[in-house]
């Protein structure tokens, strides 16, 4: 798949994500009464179930193993995280508490991490199959 769909793909997966995952700790926080951590923990848990599968079936339509592909994802997103939460904090020092900026930029980084990792690393695309060259061997002649 060109690279060009698989960034619109990855961009239209990860609002959907979004929007799952706010909805389901909306869901568990405000109508189940749940606290805020589980609420938030089940709804990133079904998000990113969500964005994975949608990932590796659509947009990346990926045909190697979920054993390879899912732990490289969560790898993924850490590391995709843990670059949001760096220019968070670095640029909340810089800009004070009062400034949304930062979020967005974190998002951004998020997302181009995410985006970078997932293709490249997570569902990786596979080497094409090599057919062995015909030797005739095992076959009984006509």
């Amino acid at each position: 798949m060109k690279g060009n769909n698989t960034l619109v793909r990855f961009l239209l997966v990860g609002v959907s994500n979004t929007l799952i995952g706010m909805g389901v700790i909306y869901l568990c926080w405000r109508v189940l009464g749940w606290p805020d951590l589980p609420a938030n923990v089940t709804g990133y848990a079904i998000g990113i179930a969500w964005s994975y599968t949608l990932n590796r079936l659509w947009t990346f339509q990926h045909r190697g193993t979920v054993s390879r592909s899912l732990p490289r994802f969560l790898l993924v997103c850490a590391m995709a995280y843990a670059a949001n939460l760096a220019v968070l904090f670095a640029m909340r020092g810089l800009m004070g508490p009062e400034s949304f900026l930062p979020h967005v930029v974190g998002m951004g980084v998020y997302t181009v991490s995410g985006y970078l990792g997932s293709r490249y690393f997570a569902f990786q695309p596979g080497r094409p199959l090599k057919s062995p060259a015909y030797t005739g061997e095992g076959i009984p002649p006509p």
